[in-house]
Formats: structure tokens, C-alpha cells, sequence
């Protein structure tokens, strides 16, 4: 029988992995955790998941779950997914969530008494894309390290580097997922943001393909990660890949290519104007090169294979 522990469990994804751990046999027990008042929906109609509202920037707060219910509940694997959604969230208190509080996680867990796995969801986005770069990607592929990369960029860039500092010397078995962008509602998805425009501008002369992974996808990837033993990390494409072009007209909106240093003022305005999120500085490498995640590993090593098309138009 497993016991897990799920941060960021409020969110869309985070309750597409408490269903598919509840799906599972031998799921004993899973302590949710969120900021949130609201909890999960699994919550309400299944008496193992029991839901913890705590602030993880907190180092007492994290020290008080991991050697409080934790250790009552005897947990055995930690499925980190807790950071900022938003690219608005920047500044020390952003990188608090999604770089130290990993981090101290992390720590924690090597620490415990029954805790044996640690699994971070991490984001296909890391990953460097240019017109030198591979358009498949594998495990392989280089980080975009930019000094110049956006705080959103850059702190999950180093806490996925934090926890891949741990492989081979931790006591734990860890296992890092990073995954193609999930084009859907509270997914903290610029792609779902670019798309809440009725009309969506894209790069004049390029129509990159894009690979996206559908919430229940994405969800069974990290509890079937979370089950496993394999250490390292594992890629999670998505069923949809499509070109740009064919994306927007499926969301049902108008796209006109405009020049691409045009894209960053004409963003820009509109988050300035509609306090939308897209940020095209986030998004440049792939608006005009794509790049699609290889799943090689994962299919071979997890048994993951993406099998939930995206639905359109997303909501």
C-alpha cells in the first residue's frame, strides 16, 4: 500500500493526479496539500485523501507538515507540483514557491523516516530552443540558461536543476517530469492565455509545431511516475501536436502574422490594457522554432504513453 504527499494539489493538474493515484490499487492514503481555502473536488468524494491548507515559503510550516501528518500518515513518496502559475509573480517572493520551497522539500524528505521517492513536476520550457537545437527534444537537450531569461524561466530552471543535483547522491529515489505545455484552464498555460484573445498574433513567416499535453495525460504521467522506482528524467509529450496556425483557428480565433519585433510591444500593451499573462519574452523560441518533447524514456522506463487528445476549443 502507498501513501503520497502532493503539493499543488488545488490546482487543475494537481486533482488530475490525486483521480489517477485513486485509480490506482494499493493507493492507501494521500495528504493534499494547497494555500488554498477551496479544496480539491477528489477530496469530497473519496475518504483517503485528506487536504492540508499550508503556505510552503514557510520553513516551519514545511518542517510542521513533513514531521507532523507526514510522518503520522507514514508517507512514502512526495509529488512536488507547488509554484506560481502566473508570470506576474516575480521578485523574491515568487522564487520563495518556486525555487526555496522545492528546495527545502527536498531536504526534508532526505531527512524523513518513511519517505523513499521524490518526484518533481517539472516543464518542458527549461529547455533551450533556436534554430541550432534539435526540434525533438530528449533528456539530453540543453537548459536555456540565459542570464537575460524571465524570472518565470529562470526559477524553474534552477529548482529542476536542485533536485537534479540530488540524483545519485540522495537516499531517496528521485525522478524528475518534465512536460510539454498543458493547454488548459488553471494550468498556469501562456498557450491558454495567448488563446483567450480573439484575435491572436503570431510571427510573420513562421508556423512552429507545437506539442500539448492534455490534463488527464499529464496527471497519469506523474502518478505512474510516482509509483516507479527509475531514477533521472523523463520527457512527457502530449497526444496533439500541431502547427500554430492550426491551434488558433481550432480555439475558433483570428490570427494575423505580424513581423516579430512587432509581437513584444503588441503583448505587452495587452497585458498592460487587459492584465492578461502572456509573455512573449517566455515564449519567443517556440513561436518561431516549435520544438515536440521525446517520450522515448518515458514510454520505455514509466510505461507512459499520451493517449488524451487536447479537446477544442478550450474554454
Amino acid at each position: 500500500m502507498s501513501r503520497y504527499l502532493i503539493t499543488g494539489a488545488t490546482t487543475a493538474i494537481g486533482e488530475a493526479v490525486i483521480r489517477a493515484l485513486l485509480a490506482q490499487e494499493g493507493t492507501a492514503s494521500i495528504l493534499a496539500v494547497g494555500v488554498e481555502a477551496v479544496r480539491p473536488t477528489s477530496v469530497e468524494i473519496d475518504g483517503r485523501v485528506r487536504y492540508v491548507r499550508l503556505d510552503l515559503t514557510r520553513e516551519r510550516n514545511l518542517r510542521h507538515l513533513m514531521f507532523g501528518p507526514v510522518r503520522e500518515h507514514a508517507t512514502e513518496v512526495v509529488i512536488d507540483m507547488a509554484s506560481h502559475r502566473g508570470v506576474g509573480a516575480s521578485g523574491p517572493r515568487a522564487r520563495a514557491l518556486n525555487v526555496l520551497a522545492t528546495r527545502s522539500l527536498l531536504a526534508l524528505s532526505e531527512e524523513h523516516p518513511t519517505i523513499r521517492r521524490f518526484v518533481y513536476r517539472g516543464f518542458g520550457e527549461v529547455y533551450a530552443i533556436d534554430s541550432s537545437l534539435p526540434s525533438r527534444i530528449d533528456e539530453a537537450q540543453p537548459l536555456d540558461l540565459s542570464p537575460g531569461a524571465p524570472q518565470w524561466v529562470r526559477d524553474r530552471v534552477e529548482a529542476d536543476l536542485t533536485v537534479c543535483t540530488r540524483f545519485g547522491m540522495s537516499p531517496l529515489s528521485i525522478a524528475v517530469v518534465r512536460a510539454a505545455e498543458c493547454l488548459a484552464p488553471r494550468a498556469g498555460s501562456q498557450l491558454h492565455d495567448y488563446l483567450s484573445s480573439d484575435v491572436c498574433y503570431r510571427p510573420l513567416g513562421y508556423d512552429p509545431v507545437i506539442n500539448l499535453v492534455s490534463i488527464e495525460d499529464l496527471g497519469r504521467a506523474l502518478a505512474l511516475a510516482a509509483g516507479a522506482s527509475a531514477q533521472g528524467i523523463f520527457n512527457i509529450p502530449g497526444a496533439t501536436t500541431l502547427p500554430l496556425s492550426e491551434i488558433i483557428r481550432r480555439s475558433g480565433r483570428r490570427q494575423i502574422p505580424v513581423p516579430g519585433p512587432l509581437m513584444t510591444p503588441l503583448y505587452a500593451l495587452r497585458r498592460a490594457a487587459r492584465g492578461t499573462d502572456f509573455d512573449y519574452a517566455i515564449n519567443r523560441g517556440r513561436l518561431h522554432h516549435g520544438a515536440v518533447l521525446d517520450g522515448a524514456r518515458a514510454r520505455t522506463i514509466l510505461g507512459y504513453a499520451p493517449e488524451m487528445p487536447v479537446p477544442f476549443p478550450i474554454d
